[in-house]
């Protein structure tokens, strides 16, 4: 059962949560050992947070989830390993680890729980709106990045909204194409109001805004990150090859973690951009 807890919680997308760690980054803050302690905490907290929205949407998504090809075995709930008075015993616990957090770090949390009422919403009503449930499921990105910035102190600028905003709007697109692709509208209440070219189309256009908008944003106020370009080009492209070709995307976090050439690639875009700035950093 302990297994099946922890796969409520979902830890692999925590990854996701890394987008907090951003702005510790961009602001040059690394090496200011009270920073990365906030930014650590932030990060903690926001996985709490996401974790909580998970076990909100595989009690809301129990029947749905039956009817997917792969989610009926791997969501305890759906596969019927867990049942739902189990699932609110861990989801009251992770709301009292936020309340604890929050007089630890109250804006951040403060974050969450407007992250928390977003995907609430997504639960209930958003998932079923089309263009609405991609722009819901980019503005939790774009939140994580606020929560970063707030728990360092520094400020969220409108380069690196629009840029995270729209890198979050292309991997939302793929992951609908790819869930029209495997199930259908089958899986999905909302699958049924696409068509593959749409979402090709708001994910082309995605990825283009994404590459464009960050290029921008380093050429104007991070020159020296210019040589990290080629890395963001490099993973819109082997992240698209492996959406058509190996047909993964379903789920960014899988198809992140199950690719070496991605991994490697985020790690050499981290370790450029640590360096580049490092002389600055404060």
């Amino acid at each position: 059962m302990l297994s099946d807890l922890i796969s409520l919680l979902r830890p692999k997308h925590w990854v996701k949560n890394g987008f907090v760690l951003a702005p510790l980054i961009f602001a040059g803050q690394f090496t200011s050992n009270t920073a990365v302690m906030e930014a650590i905490i932030a990060f903690i907290l926001f996985s709490i947070g996401a974790s909580a929205v998970y076990v909100v949407n595989d009690i809301r998504d129990i029947e749905s989830d039956r009817r997917h090809p792969t989610k009926v075995n791997k969501r305890p709930l759906a596969s019927g390993r867990l049942s739902v008075p189990q699932a609110i015993a861990l989801l009251v616990l992770l709301y009292g680890l936020l309340g604890i957090g929050y007089f630890i770090q109250p804006e951040v949390v403060g974050v969450i729980i407007a992250y928390l009422l977003l995907n609430y919403a997504y639960s209930y009503y958003l998932k079923y709106q089309p263009v609405l449930d991609i722009f819901t499921i980019a503005l939790g990105f774009v939140l994580r990045v606020y929560a970063g910035a707030v728990a360092i102190g520094a400020p969220m600028t409108s380069w690196t909204f629009i840029t995270t905003l729209m890198l979050a709007l292309f991997l939302g697109s793929i992951k609908r194409r790819q869930e029209l692709m495997g199930s259908g509208d089958e899986g999905r209440a909302v699958l049924n109001q696409y068509t593959l070219s749409i979402v090709d189309r708001y994910a082309e256009m995605s990825a283009i805004g994404s590459l464009i908008f960050y290029s921008l944003f380093v050429m104007s106020t991070r020159p020296e990150l210019v040589g990290t370009i080629p890395f963001v080009i490099f993973g819109l492209f082997r992240y698209w090859f492996i959406v058509e070709s190996k047909g993964s995307g379903e789920s960014p976090t899988e198809t992140l973690l199950k690719d070496p050439q991605l991994l490697i690639n985020i790690a050499l875009w981290i370790s450029f951009t640590v360096w580049k700035l490092w002389p600055v950093a404060v």
